[in-house]
């Protein structure tokens, strides 16, 4: 792993232990999150799997009602029934965050006070299972709106774990390594400048040793030289 680029001085080596730090929590928290996220993704998964079960199962119901009441009336009269629908719906959008993901919640309000006012057309011209059909998409539409909020949920969670585990990786394999990598380097560089600076100051001590032993020396030799001078004055040869 390739380090930074950075001068090997103790105070690079103090905000570089404290990126260690706070990147080495960062990757706990975003590896809780992302365990998290994976857990709710598979809740939700487990129950987007029921709900578009029951809504599939409905819409069967739908269609198959459909296509005997087209069997049984013809395609015009069919057709005027359904061209002027008697109830409007709007439906409203919200959010609610799940993991610091805005996720949308559908809900719809109808535009008549009765809900069960939905059948544009009168029953003496029509056949039962027009209305049976019609009933049957007026109960599933709460549902489908439950299953389109549930599937972009999921999908945004989806978006979020691929992102959160781009993270991880990130500052497991790439930044923290490097961190770590640039961290030892430092020491090493430091540790031998130490030793090389110790061994400066050592010889330069053992030369200021040596240096005061010949001085010591020398003073020696001088005191002993003017010692048998007087020695020589104090004591004449005599002839």
């Amino acid at each position: 792993m390739a380090r930074l680029n950075v001068n090997p001085t103790r105070m690079v080596l103090t905000s570089l232990k404290k990126r260690l730090k706070v990147a080495t929590r960062g990757h706990k928290l975003m590896k809780d999150k992302r365990d998290e996220l994976m857990k709710q993704f598979l809740e939700l998964a487990r129950q987007n799997k029921a709900l578009r079960e029951e809504v599939e199962k409905l819409l069967n119901e739908v269609y198959g009602n459909f296509t005997i009441a087209s069997a049984v009336m013809s395609s015009q009269m069919l057709e005027e029934a359904l061209m002027y629908p008697k109830q409007g719906v709007a439906i409203e959008v919200g959010v609610k965050n799940v993991m610091s993901v805005n996720v949308p919640v559908f809900d719809f309000k109808t535009e008549s006070s009765d809900t069960s006012n939905i059948y544009p057309y009168g029953f003496a011209s029509t056949s039962g299972e027009l209305d049976g059909a019609i009933a049957r998409l007026s109960e599933v539409f709460p549902t489908m709106l439950k299953l389109a909020a549930m599937e972009k949920e999921a999908s945004l969670l989806a978006e979020e774990i691929e992102k959160t585990r781009r993270r991880v990786n990130a500052l497991e394999y790439v930044m923290i390594p490097q961190l770590e990598e640039t961290i030892k380097y430092i020491k090493m560089k430091l540790d031998e400048n130490e030793r090389g600076n110790q061994t400066r100051l050592m010889k330069v001590k053992d030369m200021m040793l040596q240096q005061a032993i010949q001085e010591k020396i020398a003073v020696d030799e001088e005191q002993l030289r003017e010692f048998k001078q007087k020695e020589a004055g104090a004591n004449p040869k005599q002839k």
